[in-house]
């Protein structure tokens, strides 16, 4: 479907606000990520616990990045200095809110230009914060499903959880 700028700034927008609500959410189980867990993972195939806190942080400046330059480059490698979740939340707080404000400042023609996902899927940029979205809701139930086994409350997301 072809979208004129009008509608993907329109979109862009909403799902930016959408985002900014959501990013408060993310950030609740992100915080509630115990010290002293950073190893723990369910099973051989699953991210270890600092591992998938970092993935969803990451990745939200990952796509933010993306849709503001134009182009998607390599994820971030996790910086030596960051070994708890409490210093991913300390990265996610300072990182972040600029790439959104910036992203917020975009026009139609930024938003609405088709970017290239690695060859795999090509979209214009505004579909791209939708993703992030609901890369996002995917990775915080996962790790929601990591926090009562690593001894930590699961935050209330869309309502009370049955530890708020």
């Amino acid at each position: 479907m072809q979208y004129t700028s009008e509608q993907a700034h329109f979109l862009a927008a909403f799902m930016l606000g959408e985002y900014t609500r959501e990013r408060e959410l993310t950030r609740r189980v992100l915080a509630a990520a115990p010290a002293g867990k950073e190893d723990y993972q369910p099973s051989e195939k699953c991210m270890t616990a600092l591992n998938l806190v970092w993935h969803i942080a990451s990745s939200e400046a990952f796509f933010l990045n993306g849709v503001i330059h134009g182009q998607f480059g390599p994820g971030g490698e996790r910086p030596a200095d960051i070994k708890t979740a409490a210093d991913v939340v300390a990265w996610y707080d300072r990182e972040l809110p600029p790439l959104i404000e910036k992203a917020k400042t975009l026009g139609g023609d930024a938003v609405n230009k088709v970017l290239d996902f690695f060859g795999v899927w090509q979209a214009p940029a505004f579909m791209f914060l939708q993703l992030m979205l609901k890369h996002s809701a995917h990775h915080r139930g996962q790790l929601s499903s990591y926090l009562r086994p690593m001894g930590a409350k699961v935050p209330g997301i869309y309502g009370p959880s049955a530890d708020a």
